[in-house]
């Protein structure tokens, strides 16, 4: 495998955004996006190619010149490319090309249009860093780099002040868990001496039964450090108690809630999780912690998008509960099964934020669906794409998020352990209420009488080609992506899991229940319970489009009867649980109480300014004085003399007296 071709997977990108940042307003202007589309376009082609090599088993780490020096603190840049790499890559690009030909028709005529994709491009490049890096700083350093471009796209439109509150918010929130995992990253160097996977992974045996005080508690090692890494990836991709800033983060422009919300930032958490399993696999309780986690907040997030009229948000809602699916297949130890959810995930869910996007565009920037309705017969690419990707995630059989999620459930069912039982019914009827809401949205968008304004109406039209045309290829992803993943039972070969198992799960510490090779066989469960979870995971997804049916097509009078009916809940959801209005009880408030009372008044107003402001009048008030004394008059300074020579003598007669 030659080095060099992989380094321009990511470079490609940071030359397009240097190119639209610098030159974009003056020169290029609305071809900003020629640049941006074909650097990524030839980043595809190119990880295309490094996909092939890797599933013929080619593996490539190398550093590429020494990044940090200073003293026993050693750190290259360097890209590891292997099947883990591969299948990050192909997802990253090809959504990233799918959305930048999708914003040529979304951003036209916007004002930032060259800044928009050059914002685009050095995402892009932030991502392939993360996915391709070879050691954990460098992972970071993606990891801050993606979060900061995160912040331009979310507050791009600036003037919109709830825009820029919700890039604050997504950037302050993520500081918490990049913090853990900052503290992770140092505990890794401290005890491995080197921050590179290989080194780390190989000598893992030296802390697989080490253990730290903390608090005059003893603690696992691996346990600590794998919790640390997780805090980070709960920020990043938006688990409990870290989610709020995601469904917040819809104030950016569509396409960008389809690259980085859906198909590539958010999944980072997992990437992180799977790329450093052999930690993970060590501590049997870090694992438990990522399983629980994920399926707390897959059926959270859930309940919250049934009752939710942003349509945007809704699909936000979804993205968080789809991302606790993965950390559930992560934290029962089916760390492929994660990742082929990631994989599929990515096309049917930017294919639902992008078929938002359309509706947006059609109804003028419209988001509430209780104003829509009909509006099938004026898009029906919109709506027949969005219907696929529906279908897809609400895992209905033949489509790629059935098979996905099925063996996600199927693992945590097989792993035999109570928290595997137990986060298998939580996904299950997580798995009822994805189908409800998804269908719920679109029949009240797509189907019935219009219940926009006349002017809506007027002007309802499909979306141009560049953007139905993403669309549909989304879609055809959101049905063929799966069936790399075909199960035995289903007499597949489950390519996937092969492809992957030489990354992850194997693993020669730790627990072994744990690992994913050892839960990967048909002899952990009867091929009989199989088709029983099967089975059960198919009827719960049909009841859940079906409920939503009789209620938004047959008989759409009843929601608003139930949300009367049960007015608390529905209250309690509609309001997310009041976690936003909690946080800002307990610490938005008292930062700024801090902020104004201690901060402001105290620290800068007598401490600083005192300093800043108190030594130029102190300065000014002693010269004041001191000046009196030049009066001019000869008798005055010949006195001053006189006192002082009396004052001379008399310490001189003092010093040679008796009592020396």
């Amino acid at each position: 495998m030659d080095i060099r071709y992989y380094i321009l997977i990511p470079l490609l990108p940071l030359l397009a955004f240097v190119l639209n940042i610098v030159l974009g307003k003056a020169l290029i202007k609305r071809h900003a996006h020629v640049v941006a589309t074909a650097a990524v376009a030839v980043s595809l082609i190119l990880s295309v190619r490094a996909f092939i090599e890797a599933s013929s088993g080619a593996v490539i780490n190398q550093d590429l010149y020494t990044w940090i020096a200073s003293g026993q603190f050693k750190v290259s840049a360097g890209f590891l490319v292997d099947q883990l790499t591969a299948i990050m890559l192909i997802v990253v690009t090809s959504v990233s090309f799918l959305v930048h030909v999708y914003s040529i028709g979304y951003m036209h005529g916007d004002d930032g249009y060259p800044r928009f994709f050059s914002f685009l491009s050095l995402f892009t490049f932030s991502m392939l860093m993360l996915v391709m890096s070879n050691n954990f700083l460098q992972l970071y350093f993606g990891w801050e780099a993606v979060g900061l471009c995160s912040y331009f796209l979310i507050g791009f439109w600036y003037e919109k002040k709830s825009a820029a509150d919700a890039a604050k918010k997504a950037f302050i929130v993520n500081r918490f868990g990049d913090f853990g995992f900052g503290l992770g990253v140092i505990l890794i160097f401290l005890n491995f001496g080197s921050l590179h996977y290989a080194d780390v992974f190989k000598n893992l045996g030296v802390i697989a039964s080490a253990t730290v005080m903390i608090c005059g508690s003893e603690v696992s090692l691996p346990t600590l450090i794998a919790l640390l890494l997780f805090c980070g990836a709960v920020g990043k991709s938006a688990q409990l108690p870290l989610h709020v800033w995601l469904p917040d983060a819809m104030e950016g422009p569509t396409p960008v809630s389809a690259l980085i919300h859906a198909a590539t930032m958010v999944t980072a958490g997992v990437f992180l999780v799977a790329r450093a399993n052999p930690i993970f696999t060590l501590s049997p309780v870090a694992m438990n912690v990522v399983a629980i986690t994920g399926g707390l907040t897959a059926i959270f997030a859930a309940t919250i998008a049934l009752v939710q009229n942003d349509i945007k948000r809704v699909v936000a809602y979804s993205t968080v509960s789809q991302l606790g699916y993965m950390f559930v297949a992560c934290g029962v130890g089916a760390f492929s099964a994660g990742i082929f959810h990631l994989y599929t995930h990515a096309f049917f869910k930017a294919c639902l934020f992008l078929c938002a996007g359309s509706v947006m565009h059609a109804m003028g920037g419209e988001l509430d669906v209780q104003k829509m309705g009909g509006l099938k017969k004026f898009m029906p690419v919109t709506y027949w794409t969005m219907l696929i990707a529906s279908l897809s995630i609400a895992g209905i059989p033949g489509l790629s998020g059935f098979f996905s999620k099925d063996e996600i459930l199927w693992k945590a069912l097989s792993s035999g352990s109570p928290v595997g039982k137990f986060v298998w019914i939580i996904g299950v009827v997580t798995a009822l209420l994805t189908a409800f809401y998804s269908f719920r949205i679109l029949f009240l968008a797509f189907h019935g009488t219009f219940r926009g304004t006349e002017e809506q109406k007027h002007h309802l039209h499909e979306s141009p080609s560049s953007m139905t045309i993403p669309l549909v290829v989304l879609s055809v992803g959101a049905i063929v992506a799966g069936y790399a993943g075909v199960p035995h039972i289903l007499g597949g070969h489950d390519w996937i899991a092969g492809f992957l198992g030489k990354v992850v799960g194997l693993v020669s510490v730790g627990n072994p229940e744990h690992v994913e090779g050892a839960i990967h066989s048909h002899a952990e469960g009867e091929m009989s319970h199989e088709w029983l979870a099967m089975a059960v995971s198919v009827v719960v997804a049909v009841f859940g489009v079906a409920s939503a049916a009789f209620f938004y097509l047959k008989r759409p009078e009843l929601p608003k009867k139930i949300a009367t009916m049960f007015a608390p809940i529905y209250k309690l959801l509609f309001n997310k649980y009041y976690v936003d209005e909690f946080y800002g009880l307990i610490i938005v408030r008292p930062c700024y109480w801090v902020s104004e009372n201690i901060l402001d008044k105290v620290t800068d107003k007598m401490f600083i300014e005192g300093i800043v402001n108190g030594l130029p009048a102190l300065v000014q008030w002693s010269g004041q004085k001191l000046r009196r004394i030049q009066t001019g008059v000869v008798l005055h300074y010949a006195l001053v003399m006189a006192v002082g020579v009396f004052l001379l003598a008399v310490l001189v007669l003092l010093g040679t007296g008796p009592a020396k």
